[in-house]
Parts: structure tokens; sequence; C-alpha cells
């Protein structure tokens, strides 16, 4: 029998080799590579490498993106192309012209929004300009269902080294370095990242379709199932074909991942620890034996070692539906 899942975190350690997944951009003929200062839990500073929850964030919508196509789901014309801006004011006055009516409000843009787009339903939104004639439409927030941390490299479990990246040029001693129409030699160095990160990811499955102004759900219930059964499957491609920076020449090297799925059946919030703590696991367990001596049988902890536990988990989570606030 079906679940209702409100809530799911992912905490885990991921290890990743070889990877340029994140950089913070260029220093003459050097990519840099996105480093972080975070305190462990010991209270020590340390430097380590990081690729941003945006990144992942990215990475995710992509898949997103190709699941609604083929699954028929609602998509503005901007996140249909990948479009970072997600969605426009004329997107939704093409569907919904009510919302630009002058006594229109917010919570009526929010509707239109998340009926448009699974992908602005998912990852969220800010409408800057106005629609239509609705004043009150002027930076209408719609919050992301789903959230990523900072993917950070555990203390003294990463680094990273550089390369020479030279182009073959023929006859490149003739035409020369860096000539303006890229025809002659280029080279630079590419940082090779490797280590153990700290993962954390969570997703309010309650939420799908869910407009927070008027604390109702703008979809039918058999949208919001076909939406958050898109969202997982996305989440799984995440893990297993990372479309991050460079993956071109530098797709990782994914050789484990391990760590806690935290579901929980109630509004309490799925528990989530970074594995930054070398403790988090115990720290779950312990908060899941809590929090379900606040309301039974809440929340449910599955350990995972390895992609193919990761992906069975899925499997069976797929099997559920999303929570539905009464």
């Amino acid at each position: 029998m079906a679940k209702q899942v409100a809530s799911i975190s992912i905490s885990g350690e991921i290890t990743l080799n070889l990877h340029s997944l994140n950089n913070e951009g260029g220093e003459g003929n050097q990519i840099m590579t996105r480093q972080l200062t975070i305190i462990d839990k010991e209270g020590n500073e340390q430097t380590v490498n990081g690729v941003s929850g945006d990144m992942f964030k990215h990475i995710h919508a992509g898949h997103l993106v190709n699941h609604s196509v083929e699954s028929g789901l609602a998509l503005s014309d901007y996140s249909r192309r990948l479009d970072p801006n997600r969605i426009s004011s004329a997107d939704l006055l093409k569907k919904f012209p009510n919302v630009g009516e002058k006594d229109s409000n917010s919570s009526e843009v929010i509707d239109a929004l998340i009926k448009t787009c699974t992908v602005c339903d998912t990852h969220g939104v800010l409408i800057t300009d106005k629609v239509g004639e609705n004043k009150g439409a002027s930076n209408t927030p719609r919050k992301s269902v789903i959230e990523f941390a900072w993917t950070v490299g555990i203390p003294d479990k990463n680094n990273t080294e550089t390369y020479v990246h030279t182009k073959l040029v023929a006859d490149a001693g003739e035409k020369g370095s860096g000539t303006g129409s890229n025809e002659g030699q280029n080279i630079f160095h590419r940082p090779a990242n490797y280590g153990v990160y700290a993962f954390v990811c969570s997703l309010d499955a309650y939420r799908i379709g869910f407009n927070d102004i008027s604390r109702k759900y703008s979809i039918e219930e058999s949208e919001r199932i076909s939406r958050y059964k898109a969202i997982l499957q996305s989440l799984l491609s995440s893990f297993l074909n990372p479309k991050g920076a460079m993956t071109s020449t530098q797709k990782p090297h994914i050789t484990d991942f391990k760590g806690v799925v935290a579901i929980s059946y109630k509004l309490l919030p799925a528990p989530t620890i970074s594995a930054i703590n070398p403790k988090y696991k115990q720290e779950i367990e312990t908060i899941a034996r809590n929090l379900n001596s606040i309301e039974t049988e809440s929340i449910e902890i599955k350990n995972f070692n390895g992609l193919g536990e990761l992906s069975a988990i899925f499997v069976e989570l797929i099997k559920d539906k999303p929570y539905k606030i009464q």
C-alpha cells in the first residue's frame, strides 16, 4: 500500500575523483578551483573543495525538464529550453489572462505559475516584473520544494591537482598562440579535484503544487503524484549522471556514495546532519527515535552503502505518493 511521504532528506558521503564540477572562474590561463572555509566538529577552521548547491540544482533541473517532457508534465517556454529565468509574465498571461487584471492578487499569480510549470513549482522562482495591470504581482516569490546544500569536501579527505591542457593544432608554430580566430595554440591549466564530499539535500513533498499564500493545492492530486515521481527520478539521475562543469572531458569518477535517507510521513521534517560530522548517522537515528516518540511512526531511516542500494530506496519511494495537507 502506497504511503504518503511528507519530506525526504539525504545526508551522505559521496566520493568524487578527477572532477571539475564547480569552479570560481579563471586567472590568466589558470582555472581556479572553488574552495570553501568551514568549521569542523572540533571547532577548527578548514579550507576544502566544494560544489555549490546552485550546481546540483542546475543538474537536477536539467533532468527534471527531460522527465517532464517525456511524461507530458506542464512546462513554461523558458523552462522547456532550460532558460535560467524559468518563466515570464507573458507565459502566465498566455494561459491565464485573468492574473493580469487590476483586481488580481499575488496568490492568483502563484496558482497560475504552479499550473504552468513543473520546474517553477519544484525549484522556485521570483517574478520580479508586474503581470499585466496586476499591481500585487510585483516580486512574487515561489519557494523551492527541493533544496541542495553545498557539497563540501570532508577535511583531510579532499584535494586538487592541476594539469596542462592544450589542443592539437596543425602547424601551431606558424599560427602562434591564442589568435582571435581561435586557430592558434591555447595552453591553460585545469583543476582535477578528488575527495570524499558531504552531500545534503531535502525535498518537501507535501509542498508539491501547494500555494503557500492561499494554503491550497493548485493542481489535481494525479498531477501532484506525477510531479513527485518525476522529481525523484530526476534526483536519482543527478547522482547517476551529474551534468556539471567540464563534464565533457572530466566526468567524475563516482566511486562510492553512502549515507542515510530519512523519510517523514508526517509534517515533522525529515532530519538531516552533515557528514562533516563523523557521527552524522548516529545523530540522525537519535533524532528519528525522538521524533517518533512525539508522533508514532512519523520518521523512517534507511541506510545505504553505494549507489546500488540508494537506487533501490528510490524505487520504493517512487511507489509512494506526496503527503497532502487537509
